[in-house]
């Protein structure tokens, strides 16, 4: 039996839930939920850059068994993959997603009903997959599915470009937060995704986060509970900046954090055109960025067996 349940039901049973809710569905009127700050009425299907409308849009749910091992154990992280992002990464491996938006929309009840068939599935939490630009449609899903039994921890697993006010709006709602730090060069996020203030935006977010759920809690039964997990992507000639990312979380966050530094960088998208991005990660590349991550003071590294899978024509 866990200690720990999670910090929805309490919002839901005091009134937060339904309260924050209204609130995120609100912005939807001239939303500026994320960093991008489109101000479109994302009700009257008038679309910002995450071509988004009052309906979310799944692209797939399923038991995962390729996140971390603290979100997996047996029976799998419930992912559920929302279809468009707010960030755009143009070397994106889920492109045919995140840019085409394949998927298909649905009604909050659709949505909570995805989120109780990943708990009936026996999954250890519900893992919201590029979640910054649906928050409203989550939180209206949420209060279906807690009213249905929903009781797994919720992770938000985002690229971290995202607004402090709407993190806020989740503060008392997420279990686990689980963002990217991808580049601590504003001219790398702006070759990438054409936004240069991304390294001064996930800074911020990473402390906002902490600051709500803390390290990163994990039971004897080797299941996540709560806190803060950072994945970071090496890139290929140290574009993404790995050991000043590094030095960040240590010195700003906390030594204790949870990160997953990972080698499966490959050209995809609109990437391949572009001489920078058009390389794949070496194993001394990605070793080097271990060792750098150990020696700065990264404490709890996840210790799964790096993927090097592709090589350039």
């Amino acid at each position: 039996m866990s200690l720990f349940s999670p910090y929805y039901l309490t919002a839901y049973e005091n009134g937060d839930l339904i309260e924050k809710a209204n609130k995120a569905n609100k912005a939807l009127l001239n939303c500026n939920l994320c960093p991008r700050r489109c101000y479109v009425d994302r009700t009257k299907e008038d679309l910002g850059i995450c071509k988004t409308g009052r309906l979310s849009k799944v692209a797939s749910y399923n038991a995962h068994f390729g996140e971390e091992a603290p979100l997996v154990g047996q029976n799998g992280s419930g992912t559920i993959f929302f279809s468009y992002c707010n960030l755009r990464c143009n070397f994106c491996q889920n492109y045919d997603i995140s840019h085409k938006g394949w998927g298909e929309e649905v009604t909050p009840e659709q949505l909570a009903k995805i989120m109780l068939n990943l708990q009936n599935m026996g999954c250890h939490n519900i893992n919201l997959v590029t979640p910054s630009h649906v928050v409203p449609q989550i939180l209206s899903a949420l209060i279906t599915a807690v009213e249905n039994g929903l009781n797994l921890p919720l992770v938000y697993n985002t690229s971290g470009y995202d607004c402090i006010n709407t993190l806020k709006l989740l503060d008392g709602l997420v279990d686990i937060y689980m963002p990217d730090f991808k580049f601590w060069d504003p001219k790398t996020a702006k070759l990438t995704c054409d936004v240069e203030d991304y390294p001064q935006v996930v800074q911020k977010a990473l402390l906002e986060m902490h600051r709500q759920v803390g390290d990163l809690y994990i039971e004897k039964d080797g299941i996540a509970r709560k806190g803060l997990l950072v994945r970071h992507l090496v890139m290929p000639e140290n574009l993404a900046g790995t050991r000043n990312v590094m030095e960040f979380i240590v010195k700003k966050i906390s030594p204790n954090t949870y990160v997953n530094i990972m080698s499966q960088y490959r050209p995809c998208g609109q990437s391949m055109n572009m001489k920078e991005l058009n390389a794949i990660v070496e194993p001394e590349e990605f070793r080097q960025a271990i060792k750098e991550a150990k020696a700065i003071g990264i404490t709890r590294l996840d210790d799964r067996e790096p993927i090097f899978r592709f090589e350039m024509p």
